[in-house]
């Protein structure tokens, strides 16, 4: 980057709304995206991205940044943590979260958020070395 260039999320170039209660907005910046999700009291991944992921459990890590609102995430494996405004946090793949109280819950994401709440017929395949394959023996 050798310019300074503002964006702003009133304009996004993607919205990607869940099956109900928030969205998530994306901005392209340079080779990857950062993305504001706005959840809904009453937002469970589990129950409103879990029909457009398609995927038992979310399978996006996320760097993330929280503004307003709370959060409660739960590991796949059982590990739980609450979050609010002002934590940054790092979740690994593999979790469910939801909504904590009576407030939206406004976050940033710097993390691989591209195909998050994105249909699986809409995510570009993910190509794996030929030493990664599973044997068929």
């Amino acid at each position: 980057m050798d310019r300074m260039f503002v964006r702003k999320f009133d304009s996004p170039d993607e919205r990607r709304p869940f099956v109900a209660k928030g969205h998530l907005d994306i901005l392209k910046v340079g080779e990857g995206v950062v993305g504001r999700a706005i959840f809904e009291p009453g937002w469970r991944w589990s129950e409103h991205v879990r029909p457009i992921a398609g995927t038992d459990s979310c399978e996006t890590a996320h760097a993330l940044y929280v503004v307003s609102g709370r959060l409660h995430v739960a590991m796949d494996d059982g590990e739980t943590c609450d979050l609010g405004p002002g934590d940054f946090a790092m979740v690994p793949p593999g979790h469910d979260a939801w909504v904590v109280g009576k407030e939206p819950c406004v976050m940033f994401d710097f993390g691989g958020i591209q195909n998050y709440a994105k249909p699986v017929s809409e995510r570009p395949v993910e190509r794996r070395a030929v030493d990664e394959v599973p044997s068929i023996h």
